[in-house]
């Protein structure tokens, strides 16, 4: 009977672990919860210039250099870039595909030719994708204070 106890007791603690994910803190340290979901966010900024805001979102890519930036997706094809508070803290540059929770002002801004194609270098593009970059885009973007990245599992 002990053994069948046992057993089950670590069952259930391997389900229970196995069922955590891994989660690495950046920059401040920030609470998960009440975090909105990407059509929560976007419905919010519809309304507003800037916005300070939790959200989720799945992470499209990273700065390739250092880590310096990332791209989240924000659905229907669209994208937005979160940069970090102060250049304070980096993220790493393998966390392409990974959830993430970032806690910070979002705000609506035209970003520059010079700098869509800083950007693009940044992530790897080569120098004809650089070079189509001919018009400034207007665009949600994202200042963080601190960020989540949860393992995939």
């Amino acid at each position: 009977m002990k053994t069948i106890v046992t057993l089950l007791i670590v069952t259930l603690l391997g389900i229970q672990y196995s069922s955590a994910q891994k989660a690495e803190y950046f920059g401040d340290k920030i609470n998960p919860d009440g975090a909105l979901s990407v059509s929560e966010f976007k419905s919010k900024m519809k309304a507003a210039d800037s916005l300070n805001v939790k959200f989720t979102s799945v992470i499209n890519e990273a700065c390739q250099k250092k880590g310096c930036w990332m791209n989240v997706d924000l659905g229907n094809g669209e994208a937005m870039m979160v940069r970090f508070k102060d250049y304070g803290f980096f993220v790493p540059k393998d966390c392409n595909g990974k959830t993430a929770i970032m806690e910070g002002v979002a705000f609506k801004e035209t970003v520059s030719v010079e700098m869509l194609q800083h950007y693009a270098e940044d992530a790897g593009k080569s120098k004809e994708e650089i070079a189509k970059i001919t018009e400034p885009e207007t665009k949600i973007s994202f200042e963080a204070n601190g960020v989540i990245i949860y393992a995939k599992k």
